[in-house]
């Protein structure tokens, strides 16, 4: 299973296999948010105490992940937070999609866009929060999350 600890609620990595639903269980993670354009996730990661949020994105400059699909993932990942549960947002590998999605909680938390993706990048080595339309997302959700929330 190829997953980073971020903080201690959330995780980001690459796509989990069913067979890791009880490794994923054991790590107290509640919550997983699929970024996955395509590839429908493995039932058995939709069990309780597991739940899935499958939120369809795909990974180019041309199709940059809507706001309101990433405060999608944020309003589910919260609730979860706060009762002491935690979150693991992934993609393909872990580099683009998911840590776009990890950001937007981090910032829902409290982070910069800048502090967010400073520790992604510290945590998961493999993340690139940096990718020019990466970066523009996780801004661009700074942003609407800092209007509508007076932060």
């Amino acid at each position: 299973m190829d997953i980073s600890p971020i903080t201690d609620y959330l995780f980001v990595g690459a796509q989990p296999k069913a067979r890791d639903a009880d490794e994923l269980q054991s790590l107290g993670i509640r919550l997983i948010i699929s970024m996955r354009g395509s590839r429908k996730p493995p039932t058995a990661l939709t069990q309780p105490p597991l739940r899935m949020v499958w939120l369809r994105s795909f990974d180019t400059p041309l199709t940059p992940i809507p706001v309101q699909r990433l405060l999608k993932g944020v309003q589910a990942a919260l609730p979860v937070i706060a009762a002491g549960g935690k979150v693991l947002s992934h993609c393909a590998y872990g580099r683009h999609r998911s840590v776009v999605m990890a950001a937007a909680i981090l910032i829902a938390r409290g982070y910069s866009a800048d502090a967010a993706m400073q520790l992604l990048k510290e945590r998961r080595a493999l993340a690139d929060p940096k990718a020019w339309y990466v970066r523009l997302q996780i801004t661009r959700f700074e942003k609407y999350w800092r209007k509508h929330h007076n932060r």
